[in-house]
């Protein structure tokens, strides 16, 4: 599996080049979205009903992009370079973005009345689904249409992008979808296997840990590819691939989630317990904080590395 990510990784890189920024960051953000909605849905419809495996999964989707791979990016690319430059209107647009969906899917659910606590009604998951749609659908628009320049990395610090080499486009696309089926196929077998472990022995946190896995299973080529970019002093396009992912993991995961659960009817649990609630606040304003600036440091990424670590550290010792 690590194989074929690598090869999905190389594959995806070929074509974003060819297709130039910002479009070049949607292709693998779009890529490994759908491989976790596919390998979420298969995991609900598959045995009985696991309501908190979809919110588990988005939560540590979120905590490892914003915190571990920001912080990894900030921190590697400091060092090296001692400085970078990132496009602070672009930055400020995910954060905000990503504020509102994971406040609106992942926190609201625990303050509504209507049903239990951290559950949405029919209606409520509805509206909710659309609104994240929307507001995502929005965002790709301003990201490849009307404000294009905010999120291109040539405008952090005034370099022209690299030239694209001759590479066919069409290889590379069939190979990187042949390679994601492959990835999906795998993940759903070692994340199964994982989870029937983890209940056989009786551990406690089982959806956090398999939550946690499938993110870290689909997030590694954007992961290697963000760092990579950092570290050849791209932060801009590092972090377009980072958050890039956590918002479309929101706007469209949840989406397809809750679709799943009103078609089948099995529920689904999205707001988070306390201490959850606590770090995904902490990991959005020390983004919130570092964004604010033109120019990062190694410090800044610290920063972030300390709350991953918590936000690891607590999945076992909760």
């Amino acid at each position: 599996m690590f194989i074929t990510i690598f090869v999905v990784l190389d594959h995806a890189e070929a074509v974003a080049r060819r297709v130039g920024e910002p479009y070049g960051t949607l292709v693998l953000t779009f890529a490994v979205t759908a491989i976790e909605v596919s390998i979420i849905v298969s995991m609900m419809l598959h045995g009985e009903n696991n309501p908190t495996l979809a919110r588990e999964s988005v939560f540590s989707t979120v905590m490892i992009t914003s915190t571990g791979v920001v912080g990894t990016c900030l921190t590697l690319g400091g060092w090296r370079h001692r400085k970078q430059a990132i496009v602070r209107q672009g930055t400020s647009a995910y954060l905000a973005v990503l504020a509102a969906l994971t406040v609106m899917t992942l926190i609201l659910p625990t303050y509504t009345r209507t049903t239990d606590p951290g559950t949405f009604s029919a209606a409520q998951l509805g509206f909710v689904s659309m609104l994240s749609v929307l507001l995502y659908a929005s965002f790709v628009f301003a990201q490849t249409v009307r404000h294009r320049d905010d999120f291109v990395e040539g405008q952090a610090h005034g370099v022209s992008l690299r030239t694209a080499p001759h590479e066919s486009i069409s290889a590379s696309t069939l190979l990187l979808l042949i390679g994601l089926i492959g990835i999906v196929m795998l993940a759903e077998q070692v994340a199964a296997s994982v989870e029937n472990t983890l209940v056989t022995y009786q551990v406690t946190q089982a959806d956090s840990i398999v939550g946690a896995l499938i993110a870290g299973l689909v997030l590694m080529p954007e992961a290697i590819s963000a760092v990579r970019a950092s570290l050849n002093n791209e932060l801009q396009r590092g972090l377009n691939v980072a958050m890039g992912s956590a918002c479309a993991t929101i706007g469209l995961t949840i989406p397809a989630v809750a679709a799943a659960s009103l078609l089948t009817g099995r529920g689904l649990t999205l707001g988070l317990p306390a201490t959850d609630t606590v770090l995904l606040i902490l990991a959005l304003f020390i983004c919130s904080i570092s964004f604010s600036n033109e120019r990062t440091t190694y410090l800044t990424g610290m920063i972030h590395l300390v709350v991953f670590f918590t936000y690891v550290f607590l999945i076992f010792v909760p």
